[in-house]
């Protein structure tokens, strides 16, 4: 059963709220509790993802970092979240609807990072489906796609449990960790996501 959720602020600045996760965008009073985070989980992530930016933990970066989403957000081409928890506001992670795109394709890409102390605890997939609930039903979108490399088994894990149909294998797809490297291909489409949930969505056009 797909956990409650709530919405709040939209269009502008949605908070995505449901399952004991709140789900919103990075505020200029975050950052030394995210670049903690980050800073305690770089081995953890390095291997899965780009090559951090010398200064990335800055927080001149932070801030506009905070500037880009927000305006990603108002501009409806990408929503990047921090995951928090809601009884603590403890970050958890982040997630990433980039790419969003709209008339012909009606499609989003989805990314997301767990810091190593909350890892394999469910809080992801938790808000994977808060996301995917948000981008069908919310943004209207119809299909959203995903990448992992195909050794990262937890992904893999991850996107398959959510409901993810993999669709095939591409080659040298994304940097990774400064090498271009395959990565499997997901997707999964709203009238799927509505099926799971015993759910009827209005698909456009």
């Amino acid at each position: 059963m797909m956990p409650l959720l709530r919405l709040r602020g939209l269009p502008s600045l949605p908070v995505i709220e449901g399952d004991g996760l709140v789900l919103r965008a990075p505020k200029l009073a975050d950052y030394a509790a995210w670049s903690r985070l980050r800073a305690e989980s770089r081995d953890f992530l390095a291997p899965w993802e780009p090559v951090w930016p010398q200064n990335d933990l800055s927080k001149t970066a932070f801030r506009m970092r905070v500037r880009r989403v927000t305006d990603d957000m108002r501009a409806d081409i990408a929503y990047a979240f921090l995951v928090t928890r809601a009884e603590t506001g403890e970050i958890l992670g982040g997630l990433t609807l980039s790419q969003v795109r709209r008339r012909v394709a009606m499609t989003g890409t989805l990314g997301y990072w767990i810091g190593r102390p909350h890892a394999r605890q469910g809080h992801m997939s938790r808000a994977v489906r808060l996301t995917l609930a948000f981008s069908f039903n919310t943004l209207g979108l119809r299909r959203i796609e995903a990448a992992c490399l195909p050794h990262n088994a937890a992904s893999i894990a991850l996107l398959e449990k959510v409901g993810f149909q993999r669709e095939g294998y591409a080659r040298e797809y994304l940097q990774i960790a400064g090498r271009w490297q395959d990565h499997l291909l997901y997707a999964m489409l709203a009238r799927d996501f509505a099926s799971a949930q015993g759910q009827t969505v209005g698909l456009p056009a």
